[in-house]
């Protein structure tokens, strides 16, 4: 649903004043997509995967408890990395590539038609 011209202009307002305020988070905010967000998620569930492991490996044997423990941290981790593959999974891909601010957008833009002209060339070259 998209918003009123004035709950835009409000909304613009509050960025505004943000980015006043506190531009490095307001930069954070900009730069942050899914993908960023998700690969993230995933580094560190592997990281305490592999910590799991250790503790499984090192701690079964002397003590059950902190197996299981390890066992737990591992299928955790595991389930954290799972739901941010598919998260990254969904996302489109505008999503994905979502410009930051308006120079970056319009950078983006005349990479693309850069794109599309230089392959539109090699189409055209006779061979």
């Amino acid at each position: 649903m998209p918003l009123s011209d004035h709950e835009q202009k409000i909304l613009a307002e509050l960025e505004e004043s943000l980015s006043k305020q506190d531009p490095r988070f307001a930069k954070n905010v900009r730069d942050t997509n899914v993908y960023s967000h998700s690969l993230r998620q995933i580094r560190w569930s592997v990281v305490g995967f592999v910590v799991g492991l250790i503790i499984l490996v090192t701690c079964f044997a002397s003590n059950l408890y902190l197996g299981i423990a390890g066992v737990a941290v591992m299928f955790a981790s595991a389930v954290i990395a799972e739901r941010n593959v598919r998260r990254m999974g969904k996302a489109s891909w505008r999503d994905i590539m979502r410009p930051g601010s308006g120079d970056d957008a319009s950078r983006v833009d005349g990479k693309m038609k850069s794109l599309r002209d230089w392959v539109g060339k090699l189409r055209q070259r006779p061979r």
